[in-house]
């Protein structure tokens, strides 16, 4: 199976979406591919991955992922990359934000929309979050 994954957006919701699906397809052996673009270039930035907020007025759900054990999104990111998820940052974007793949975590590739359409033409899921 392969599974295409568009992340759009930044805050700590969207990436506890997007890994916990990205690695629970990995885990079923899926081909996983993720593209990151605007906002959800956060979830794979060195430091932003790290200081995710959560959305206004959704700030108890920290303990709920702490009383849940929950991995923290750091973890996370490291256990999609080990699991053979392709994490793809939107070069378009990292020009419009002057980012360069080095300000991203290791094991990222960069590709434009092209590459991920080419990608997730052939899959069995396309989600976007």
């Amino acid at each position: 199976m392969k599974v295409a994954i568009i992340a759009a957006n930044g805050n700590m919701f969207d990436a506890y979406k997007v890994f916990n699906i990205a690695t629970a397809a990995a885990a079923t052996d899926a081909e996983v591919q993720i593209f990151f673009t605007f906002e959800g270039l956060n979830l794979i930035h060195k430091e932003g991955h790290k200081n995710l907020s959560l959305p206004a007025g959704k700030e108890h759900f920290q303990e709920g992922f702490q009383k849940a054990n929950v991995p923290p999104v750091e973890e996370l990111v490291s256990m999609a990359s080990e699991m053979g998820v392709k994490m793809i940052a939107c070069q378009m974007t990292m020009d419009v934000m002057s980012l360069e793949k080095e300000h991203f975590v290791e094991g990222i590739d960069v590709g434009g929309a092209v590459t991920f359409l080419t990608y997730a033409q052939g899959a069995d899921v396309t989600l976007t979050f």
